[in-house]
């Protein structure tokens, strides 16, 4: 349901990586700039049928960190930022988790 599977976060908590903003239109990330975090660098599988927003990179592998997805009637919105609440004074992640929960709430007529 969610779009992914959670691999290995080589690294631990300290982590500290850029976060890349696809040029994909999406209003979660509209306006949005890459910015440098430091926390959980996951390595995941994921379901290629997902809307990536962001990725980051582990060598020449490129990973998604937040994603988007249709699932039945509903929207998922999958962020892996967040372990530590801190990553939430870096405002971009901030406005990327606001308006991601905001997009999974809105109802499709």
């Amino acid at each position: 349901m969610v779009g992914g599977q959670w691999v290995a976060h080589p690294g631990g908590d300290g982590v500290t990586y850029q976060v890349h903003i696809e040029p994909v239109p999406s209003p979660i990330t509209e306006g949005l700039k890459d910015f440098t975090v430091t926390s959980e660098h996951y390595y995941m599988h994921v379901d290629p049928g997902n809307r990536v927003l962001a990725t980051t990179r582990f060598g020449d592998v490129v990973m998604p960190v937040t994603w988007t997805k249709k699932y039945g009637k509903g929207r998922v919105f999958y962020c892996s930022l967040g372990h530590v609440a801190k990553v939430f004074d870096i405002p971009e992640a901030l406005t990327m988790v606001t308006r991601g929960m905001l997009w999974t709430a809105e109802r499709e007529e």
